[in-house]
């Protein structure tokens, strides 16, 4: 049985950003090797799983997806013995003084990000937030050891190590968007010991945090009947408006708006209640920031769900998560699957 604390903690240890997720993807394809019929890479980088059916060929598919990038930063410039940044994702200047990082250069480096005294900064940023255009990253080298070891466009990530919380919580960067990847391992073990009609394809995709990529051709690549996106949603926290988050550890929430096929809906609701899975109904009506808007709209559509785990700081290096409804992601997601048979599509109605 697979450990998914253990399983969390070595994904959101290893790097992979937007766009270079290929040390997070070798992990995630050693853990889905045993559970899946066959595995491999699309063109963009996402890993494709695939656990295959009994129904007569050309059987129904069914697409989750869980995106296995992260947000970083990224080496912009050398000052001297100092690196200037840019971001890859959204990262939040705020939170970033101070923080451990590491560089990947020529080799990996360890380093600290760091601002220039108040007084030295122009004068709105005496005792404001300071830019990322005024923030740096020290690692200890000489300037000329420094540009010997890293070049513009070296990666930068964050290098907190995971942190083990009280009641069943894990706090640390990445959990945005490895928290899903985990619980979607959670769904094909358990899909193990099952029977299934229907194809079903595990996607970790790529580049879900700038151009959603990875679920844009790897939606038009397989094609499926069905999709899920499993993202994380704001948890509640001090000051958050309760109309907006969502408790963490209560449960997991379900998408509802114009990117969700409202039959799918249903049929997770009614699914989550007979299984007393408990949920809230998260309401999205605009693009819902997910891999869930690119697959809807690849080719002639695709009818698709969001799933939601909460998560608190979200884009921190702080992110939490409670374990508890990541298990119960990973299990409404096998029950759906199970549930899945020749008649599900023909009974599929947007309306009905």
């Amino acid at each position: 049985m697979i450990d998914l604390n253990e399983l969390l903690k070595n994904l959101i240890s290893a790097p992979g950003l937007s766009g270079y997720e290929s040390p997070v993807r070798t992990l995630i394809e050693q853990a889905w090797q045993p559970l899946t019929d066959e595995l491999h890479i699309s063109r963009l980088g996402s890993l494709h799983g695939l656990r295959r059916g009994s129904l007569t060929e050309p059987r129904p598919s069914v697409l989750i997806s869980a995106h296995m990038d992260a947000i970083g930063l990224m080496v912009k410039g050398l000052v001297g013995e100092f690196l200037r940044l840019t971001q890859i994702g959204g990262v939040d200047a705020r939170i970033l003084p101070g923080q451990a990082v590491t560089v990947h250069g020529r080799q990996d480096l360890p380093g600290v990000i760091v601002q220039p005294p108040a007084h030295l900064l122009p004068q709105p940023y005496h005792e404001a937030a300071v830019p990322l255009e005024y923030l740096l990253v020290d690692t200890g080298l000489t300037a000329q050891e420094l540009a010997r070891q890293v070049r513009v466009g070296d990666l930068v990530s964050f290098a907190q190590a995971p942190l083990t919380l009280a009641g069943d919580a894990i706090a640390g960067h990445t959990l945005d968007n490895r928290v899903s990847v985990v619980a979607l391992t959670a769904c094909l073990e358990l899909l193990q010991k099952r029977l299934l009609a229907w194809d079903v394809w595990a996607v970790a995709s790529a580049q879900e945090e700038e151009t959603l990529g990875g679920a844009f051709t790897s939606g038009f690549q397989l094609r499926p009947s069905l999709a899920i996106a499993v993202d994380v949603t704001f948890a509640a926290s001090p000051g958050s408006p309760s109309h907006n988050t969502y408790p963490l550890g209560k449960g997991i929430t379900l998408g509802w708006g114009p990117n969700i096929h409202a039959g799918v809906f249903r049929a997770f609701e009614e699914l989550a209640k007979k299984l007393e899975i408990p949920y809230a109904v998260e309401v999205i009506p605009r693009h819902s920031g997910t891999d869930g808007y690119a697959l809807q709209v690849v080719a002639e559509g695709i009818p698709t769900m969001v799933i939601g785990i909460p998560l608190r700081y979200m884009h921190t290096p702080v992110e939490t998560v409670s374990m508890k409804d990541v298990r119960r992601a990973g299990r409404l997601l096998a029950e759906f699957i199970t549930t899945l048979d020749e008649t599900f599509l023909e009974k599929l109605s947007w309306d009905a």
